[in-house]
């Protein structure tokens, strides 16, 4: 059979312009009518046309570029600037511009509050086209390597183990320099302090700059190249990372807030995740929901003051436990006398009260009650009989328990919303690892992110042409 063969020399008409290299249909017009969308006044970008000087390059196009390039992996200043050689989305995105990556790596550095807030409206033009309902949200988190490695982190013992050896290090290379500036103290030359000296007092301020944020907050460990990451366990094994929240809407799967917290685990996170998704789509949600890491009933109890109804399994229920015949759910507790009645008739009367925790302790009033029990070794084998902790608000935790029974089938649906966003940035977007150091680096890069993730689906859920209509009216409005 014949083959076909490419010729580099034949000479061809190209089209006359770069827009005719982009067909209608190439995702990279939803990214540019989404930033032209976008209020830059209000993300603190000073669009200022009559700027005396050297000109610059338009912090929109800037803007369109990094979002651009996030949402297809390519996040490296190198990468992108390269891209804006060779790729003829990049080169119509940018209009023939060819930033250098020392450009974009500055833009980017110095726009870190303003990337944080491409998100929020994001999500209120997604809104605006009745994508984001705000009825019911789920909440989860993942766990995103900090561009800085965990061999950095040092506790307080190994922070004052190195400035002890930086110090006798620093003597050291200052007597050196004393003998060199004697020994040619004829030949009138001047040695300056070496470069190995001012590596060592600089790391030295570092170390004790960390050592100072151990002893005034109640962070152990400190990271000395990203002072703001922490120590954080993942399926990966432990590294420096940050704990990337995501709160999505049910409606069509798009993520209503995002951002990249500190705290390791999620336990402490939902109430505050949910507030602030409310604050940006603009409404109160009906319904929160997360899995078993966010059952804190405090936390739960405050949403539920707001009228929001919480489905957040217990640890026992996220781990499929059976309720054994001498549970705790076996007891009957009487608030009358302030006992517990066990499956035998017998009480367990109050003993004592943890007033930091608030946790009751009931306890057997005679021990040879439990030992002479039929059951003495199956419900207990402790010599001084059964006992019972009381959470303060034990109440509030056997309601919300009820609460997830009764909707189970919203629970299952967590996962395919949830956690299809995580998917789809950590797998198809290539991310791994953030970047920018700092959590305000971190919650810029996870707020563009989020920014890729809703615009493939806006182009999932629209197609190509009805989504730029809608985009570009949005546009025209705001003018």
């Amino acid at each position: 059979m014949a083959y076909r063969y490419g010729n580099r020399e034949q000479v061809e008409l190209l089209p006359p312009s770069i827009e005719d290299y982009i067909d209608e249909a190439n995702p990279v017009r939803a990214y540019n009518a989404l930033i032209e969308a976008l209020d830059f006044q209000a993300l603190g970008i000073d669009l200022n046309f009559c700027r005396v000087g050297n000109p610059q390059y338009d912090p929109r196009s800037m803007l369109k570029l990094l979002v651009y390039g996030y949402s297809y992996g390519v996040k490296s200043s190198r990468k992108i600037e390269r891209e804006c050689h060779h790729n003829m989305a990049f080169i119509w995105l940018m209009g023939g511009l060819k930033p250098d990556h020392k450009t974009i790596a500055e833009f980017r550095r110095k726009n870190k509050k303003a990337l944080k807030l491409v998100l929020k409206q994001c999500v209120r033009i997604c809104v605006d086209l009745n994508l984001i309902g705000g009825n019911v949200l789920f909440v989860d988190g993942t766990k995103i390597r900090a561009n800085a490695g965990r061999h950095r982190t040092y506790d307080r013992k190994q922070c004052r183990k190195e400035l002890a050896k930086i110090d006798d290090r620093i003597v050291q290379l200052l007597e050196e320099c004393e003998a060199a500036d004697q020994a040619e103290a004829g030949q009138g030359s001047y040695v300056v302090m070496s470069e190995e000296l001012s590596k060592a007092e600089n790391l030295r301020e570092r170390i004790q700059a960390a050592l100072n944020r151990i002893e005034t907050t109640d962070q152990e460990r400190v990271n000395l190249t990203d002072p703001d990451c922490r120590l954080m366990k993942s399926v990966q094994g432990s590294h420096a990372s940050y704990n990337v929240q995501g709160v999505v809407d049910d409606q069509n799967g798009l993520i209503a807030h995002a951002d990249a917290v500190t705290d390791p685990t999620d336990i402490g996170q939902l109430a505050e995740q949910i507030d602030r998704a409310n604050e940006q789509i603009g409404k109160k949600c009906k319904t929160a929901c997360a899995d078993a890491g966010y059952s804190d009933s405090q936390k739960i109890e405050k949403l539920e003051t707001q009228g929001i109804e919480v489905v957040v399994p217990s640890q026992r229920q996220a781990l499929h436990k059976e309720e054994g015949p001498f549970s705790k759910s076996r007891f009957r507790y009487d608030a009358e006398r302030n006992c517990y009645i066990c499956p035998e008739g017998h009480a367990l009367n109050h003993q004592w009260t943890d007033k930091q925790s608030g946790k009751v302790h009931y306890r057997m009033a005679d021990r040879t009650t439990c030992q002479q029990c039929p059951h003495y070794g199956k419900c207990t084998s402790a010599k001084r009989g059964r006992k019972i902790v009381r959470l303060p608000n034990e109440e509030a935790k056997q309601r919300f328990e009820r609460i997830y029974e009764q909707n189970l089938e919203l629970y299952a649906r967590r996962k395919t919303r949830a956690e299809h966003p995580f998917g789809h940035i950590k797998r198809n977007l290539h991310t791994d690892s953030f970047l920018l150091r700092g959590r305000d680096g971190a919650q810029a890069e996870t707020s563009i992110l989020a920014t890729c993730f809703n615009v493939a689906r806006m182009i999932t859920i629209f197609g190509m042409g009805t989504l730029l209509a809608r985009l570009s009216a949005l546009g025209n409005m705001s003018c």
